[in-house]
């Protein structure tokens, strides 16, 4: 699907004058924001338990078709690309101001629906509806879309998630998961969690693929609080791992809205959170309370409602300068 020009680059201009804001253009007036092409691609996966994620058993696996939005960036040849994946509500407003950011500086974005295909539209309030790990399957199947397409650079693409999708983000570079499913032949050159849920510790989850792993995360959330990130971290850290974590006060979970213009502190009503959980694999790849010892179920003591989120303008804008730096230098743009 090819967008039309002068709509797209009408609405551009039309949104910087209201904004006040400069927007960037190419030699013939067209922001560079603005994607050359859109492509929506199908990605054959699977819906699994976690059980049977963590044991590579597809016995009764329901495949699923899922879908992903290709927006290739102005500029020729093959270009960078970076994959999005949604948190447990969906695809957000805020992914279009991230789309829109890394397009304007000449890199392809592919945003994954993990959600539609499985007849789902949000899973706060309930977890339990889909396994954590379901975003990995799609993940790698975004990777072999891209590795394989003739406008991408297979050595330039790079993973970035948010909340429930930053989990997958986070926990996609594990060299085991990526020996299980990935099934692409190519590796993502860096991951790039937002306010990931760190809670769960999976076996030999430190030996993740040699990429730059770079996490952000708010000091308040109490949704997916930094707490488990930072120990996770510390883990990673004593592997010589490449990982960092990038810490804002003041920013509650979702502060990345900020980017919308969104200043907020609000209660997530009725969502779910694991932030005084401690979950760890067991054998056989059952996911045990670390309390209780018992299999971990989103009915126990530990799991909470109503955490806050909220957007942030100041360090979403500084998360985006820091994301944007990164990128530059890895994918060596001038």
């Amino acid at each position: 699907m090819l967008i039309d020009w002068r709509v797209a680059a009408g609405a551009a201009v039309f949104c910087a004058g209201v904004l006040l804001a400069c927007i960037e253009t190419n030699a013939q007036g067209i922001p560079k924001e603005v994607a050359a092409r859109v492509e929506m691609h199908t990605i054959p996966s699977l819906t699994l338990s976690d059980r049977q994620f963590l044991t590579g058993d597809t016995n009764g696996a329901q495949p699923v078709t899922m879908a992903g939005e290709f927006r290739i960036a102005q500029g020729i040849g093959r270009l960078p690309a970076v994959v999005l994946m949604h948190g447990s509500g969906g695809i957000s407003p805020t992914m279009e101001a991230w789309t829109r950011q890394l397009n304007s500086m000449g890199i392809s974005t592919f945003v994954i629906d993990g959600f539609s295909g499985r007849g789902l539209t949000s899973v706060n309030q309930d977890q339990a509806k889909l396994g954590r790990l379901n975003f990995i399957l799609d993940i790698y199947g975004a990777l072999e879309i891209l590795a394989k397409h003739p406008r991408v650079d297979p050595d330039r693409i790079v993973l970035m998630g948010f909340s429930r999708g930053g989990q997958g983000a986070l926990y996609a570079s594990l060299k085991r998961f990526n020996d299980m499913w990935n099934r692409s032949g190519a590796q993502f050159a860096a991951y790039i969690p937002f306010y990931p849920d760190c809670a769960t510790t999976y076996a030999g989850d430190t030996d993740v693929v040699d990429r730059p792993i770079r996490i952000f995360h708010g000091t308040p959330d109490d949704y997916n609080p930094v707490a488990s990130c930072k120990a996770f971290l510390a883990r990673l850290e004593a592997e010589k791992r490449d990982v960092t974590l990038t810490e804002y006060p003041d920013s509650q979970h979702g502060f990345d809205a900020g980017l919308l213009g969104v200043s907020s502190n609000v209660v997530a009503s009725g969502a779910q959170t694991v932030r005084d959980c401690r979950i760890t694999e067991s054998e056989g790849g059952v996911l045990v309370n670390t309390e209780t010892k018992e299999p971990f179920s989103y009915k126990d003591a530990c799991v909470e409602q109503n955490p806050h989120v909220g957007g942030n303008p100041t360090t979403a804008q500084e998360a985006r300068k820091a994301v944007s730096d990164f990128l530059q230098a890895l994918f060596k743009l001038s």
